[in-house]
């Protein structure tokens, strides 16, 4: 998720790339979409290591694709049209949503050699998945410039969105 350098994409009526901040929204709702797909999972009962790792990253790579078209079709209704270096750059700008289902995935995924079992696996993917929520949101909050006090918020809100799925699959589960 690096900075954009200065070139513009072409669609009229939007900024050149330089003058726009890293967004982070994109990692933060990833992770807690990866959260999400744990807990979900999870609801399975014990659910197989392999298929959770695809499950995640799997899920993050549709819901980036569904992201990439929204935004496109957006942009086409509004500008009328859509250059290559303006369709890779959306592609490029939702692309947090994927990176943010890797982590929980290799939690998972090397969870055997930590000697955790299936559940426990499960456990630590969400737990991975909810400190990057709350990691992310606290990173973009510290690079747009906000007071401290605004870090701690941003980073309690989302660790209050995180228990909220981990209490979720704890009571179905």
């Amino acid at each position: 998720m690096a900075d954009h350098g200065p070139e513009h994409d072409g669609s009229p009526g939007r900024e050149p790339i330089a003058a726009r901040r890293t967004d982070y929204a994109g990692a933060v709702y990833g992770s807690l979409l990866a959260a999400s797909v744990v807990a979900g999972a999870g609801t399975l009962g014990s659910f197989p290591r392999f298929k959770l790792v695809l499950l995640l990253i799997g899920t993050g790579v549709v819901f980036w694709a569904a992201h990439v078209y929204a935004r496109l079709v957006g942009d086409r209704l509004v500008h009328q049209s859509l250059s290559r270096r303006g369709i890779r750059r959306v592609c490029a700008d939702e692309w947090p949503i994927v990176q943010a289902a890797v982590p929980p995935a290799v939690a998972v995924a090397v969870s055997p050699l930590l000697g955790i079992g299936p559940d426990g696996a499960a456990w630590l993917g969400l737990s991975v998945a909810a400190a990057e929520q709350v990691g992310w949101a606290s990173v973009a909050v510290v690079r747009a410039g906000a007071p401290r006090h605004l870090v701690l918020v941003a980073g309690a809100v989302n660790l209050l969105l995180g228990l909220i799925i981990v209490a979720l699959k704890a009571s179905l589960h």
